[in-house]
């Protein structure tokens, strides 16, 4: 049976300007890999409402999970909440149960809560909370759509409260074979592999060292002894390759 398939929705102008380099990505996807769920797509879009709640519809439709990074804070631009509402066609509003987590953190910091902090109790209808135990404000599922946070400590901390939540599949093993050759010398005969094993991905990324070409081959696959007995295969055709 297919493992569950994924994809990732990031949200944010910050992002797409350049003044703030994404890890959520990276996190996640090494995340779903260990849980058997296949990250397939990652879109970024701007903090712009119709082309969130667009995203958000196209890719739930496509796939079995979507996951949001950004956007769920006190501010006036963080309006992912309003458009994932939005999307599934539902009210939102400040919970009670929500409401109590963020009060409870204010005030053991001492501090009061106002009006902005309260918009991050602000939830779609319909929705089960996400536990954020960085900084109190949770996230929250709706569907298939899990909403969670930019910053990456609050994000990493709302994937580990999420996805023992998840039912994944068969987590993928990877094993990787340096060649000193370029892609053109390899292309062959990785092809060739490939169509001996076609439940296995070979992926090649070339490189330049001191001048000289080469290529690193990932091969990728949850039957860990199929990707021990492709990467064998691969070692012999090339006797100089290095794991």
């Amino acid at each position: 049976m297919p493992n569950p398939t994924a994809a990732m929705l990031v949200i944010g102008d910050e992002i797409l300007s350049g003044r703030t380099r994404d890890s959520n990505m990276h996190y996640l996807a090494g995340e779903l890999t260990k849980t058997g769920i296949d990250l397939r797509e990652v879109r970024v879009v701007s903090d712009d409402a119709d082309a969130i709640v667009a995203a958000v519809n196209a890719l739930r439709a496509g796939y079995d999970h979507i996951f949001t990074s950004g956007g769920i804070g006190p501010t006036h631009d963080d309006i992912t909440a309003d458009c994932i509402a939005t999307a599934f066609g539902v009210r939102i509003g400040v919970r009670d149960d929500a409401r109590a987590i963020l009060e409870q953190r204010y005030a053991k910091m001492g501090t009061q809560i106002n009006e902005a902090r309260l918009r991050m109790a602000r939830i779609p209808e319909g929705a089960t909370l996400i536990e954020n135990p960085v900084s109190g404000a949770p996230g929250f599922s709706i569907g298939n759509v899990h909403v969670m946070a930019g910053v990456p400590a609050v994000f990493e901390s709302m994937v580990a409260s999420v996805l023992p939540l998840l039912a994944g599949g068969a987590p993928l093993v990877s094993q990787s074979l340096r060649i000193n050759r370029g892609e053109g010398d390899i292309a062959g005969p990785l092809a060739d592999l490939a169509k001996q094993y076609p439940h296995l991905s070979l992926g090649s990324y070339p490189f330049i060292q001191n001048g000289a070409f080469g290529v690193n081959v990932v091969i990728r696959g949850s039957d860990g002894g199929e990707v021990s007995t492709a990467i064998v295969k691969l070692s012999a055709l090339f006797p100089e390759a290095t794991t």
